[in-house]
């Protein structure tokens, strides 16, 4: 084998360890990021009250009915697209700014509801277990 495929493999090897020893993030975590960055529009409790609710249109969600609005499972998936901004590039109108901070640091393993592990970064891994906590 030469030298520069095993390199890379090795390189492929240590980044899969790198992650797999980060735990998931506790929703206390989370909530740290939530009140940082979200309570503003969705409320200290994310039922979408925040004090800046009441000018922004479309309003924000309540964030404590999402596992009601998908049929009693959390879309995890969803939750991480929305937050991180991919979902939004295509719908007009939408006022929840990019947290762009969420998007760095270490990753950890998620399972994002199809039984396989994706690297998320941390913080972003955090703010989703956290609203999971929230569900009512």
């Amino acid at each position: 084998m030469k030298p520069h495929m095993i390199l890379a493999g090795l390189a492929g090897v240590a980044l899969l360890v790198a992650c797999a020893n980060e735990t998931m993030p506790e929703a206390g975590e989370g909530a740290a990021l939530y009140a940082e960055n979200c309570s503003i529009c969705h409320g200290a409790t994310g039922r979408g009250d925040g004090e800046f609710a009441k000018g922004l249109r479309p309003a924000p969600a309540d964030l404590t009915a999402i596992t009601r609005r998908y049929d009693g499972q959390f879309p995890r998936a969803h939750v991480l697209s929305v937050i991180d901004g991919y979902t939004r590039m295509d719908t007009p109108g939408e006022n929840m700014p990019e947290f762009g901070l969420l998007l760095e640091g270490s990753t950890v393993p998620v399972d994002v509801g199809d039984g396989n592990l994706s690297p998320v970064p941390r913080p972003l891994a955090a703010l989703m277990v956290y609203l999971e906590s929230i569900q009512r």
